[in-house]
């Protein structure tokens, strides 16, 4: 597929077998790996594939080269699923000099028991490689999400090719909203590097760009404002949508019950938006993506073994190790007897930069008058009635 930059062909491929995703996110409609050449008086093939897929991106990166060979292959990213088959492409064409940064040439020798030493070339940030026309300058973006991780600017064609920055989950040849599943994607994986993804649009903030090539998903082209926008939101943990997130779980439904009750009397109150999600049922990553996508989030949970529902406790790790933020968040608990899972979720936030409601819910075994007034009270100090 030929791209509309100029000379540059997509060859990469599409996983419809994997289930999981590094072996935790569910990806029911799979994912791409994407992989790119760029044609000129020199020719640069930008990353590699999953090792599963060696055959079918070999054969796609000849169909496009005819009877040229390959010059150069850049490693932006050493991630298996992007760096599996180096050393195999390296055999293939024993000509091609293989482009990174020095700590990619570590991690090469890590994984393949080679650094390439005879024909590597080991480029500084802010390098240049002249292919001809095209020009790539590498720029460095360490932490997005490894250490070694770079991104590549062809300034002939104004092409930014991303890494895994904006990135999506999803096949190619499945039609997919770009923004929840590279929500999903960016939160899951990437958002504990905010602070990092930041530096690094602040570089591509100064360059000219026509279009993002990322290493899953589709090519970025057009008014790239909304990818840009959301990138710069998600970075420094600002939320998208007004609203509220009310999460729970629950194990004979009281628990919902009052989830459920909350979620009406926010509506009542004037709430446009308000999303109901069940920790125990919904996929967790998308649980976790929209607590970050939501102004306000209201953790419904029991007490458990006097300690927090492990569907709970691993949805607000999930939260702190991705430095949640910024947020309001508030807490209805459920307890027969001893009720404590208010105290308990609200410490697991101890470290967040957050602002807790003042009102807190506890239910006893099933709703009455009590708690019903209660989260009567949490609707109309959420929605500042």
């Amino acid at each position: 597929m030929n791209l509309t930059a100029s000379d540059t062909y997509y060859v990469g491929v599409n996983d419809r077998d994997v289930d999981l995703f590094e072996g935790i996110y569910k990806v029911p409609d799979g994912v791409s790996y994407n992989s790119y050449v760029i044609v000129d008086d020199k020719i640069a093939v930008m990353d590699a594939v999953d090792e599963h897929f060696g055959d079918e991106w070999i054969a796609n990166v000849r169909a496009v080269l005819g009877d040229r060979q390959p010059d150069y292959i850049v490693i932006q990213h050493m991630e298996p699923d992007h760096s599996a088959n180096a050393l195999r492409f390296a055999e293939e064409f024993p000509s091609v000099r293989v482009v990174g940064n020095a700590k990619t040439f570590v991690m090469l020798a890590e994984y393949f028991g080679t650094d390439f030493a005879d024909r590597r070339v080991v480029v500084g940030d802010g390098a240049v490689l002249s292919l001809g026309r095209h020009e790539l300058r590498f720029i460095f973006a360490p932490m997005v999400h490894w250490p070694e991780v770079m991104v590549t600017y062809d300034t002939f064609t104004r092409t930014v090719f991303s890494a895994d920055g904006f990135g999506r989950f999803g096949a190619l040849d499945v039609d997919l909203p770009w923004d929840d599943e590279a929500r999903r994607y960016y939160i899951g994986i990437v958002g504990k590097y905010g602070k990092q993804v930041d530096a690094a649009l602040k570089k591509l903030s100064t360059l000219d760009i026509a279009r993002i090539c990322p290493l899953h998903g589709p090519v970025l082209e057009g008014d790239l404002s909304h990818y840009l926008g959301l990138y710069k939101k998600w970075a420094n943990y600002e939320y998208e949508t007004e609203g509220v997130l009310i999460v729970y779980a629950s194990v004979y439904g009281h628990t919902k019950k009052a989830a459920e009750t909350l979620a009406a009397e926010l509506v009542a109150a004037g709430c446009k938006n308000v999303l109901l999600r069940d920790l125990a049922r919904d996929d967790r990553s998308a649980c976790v993506a929209d607590a970050f996508r939501y102004s306000a989030l209201v953790i419904a949970g029991i007490t458990y073994n006097a300690n927090l529902f492990p569907a709970v406790r691993e949805f607000i790790e999930n939260l702190t190790e991705r430095n949640y933020q910024k947020r309001t968040v508030a807490f209805i608990e459920n307890g027969t007897w001893a009720p404590v899972a208010a105290k308990l979720m609200r410490d697991k936030f101890e470290k967040s930069n957050l602002k807790f409601a003042q009102t807190s819910v506890t239910v006893r075994s099933a709703l009455n008058d009590e708690s019903r007034a209660q989260i009567k009270e949490l609707a109309k100090e959420l929605t500042n009635v």
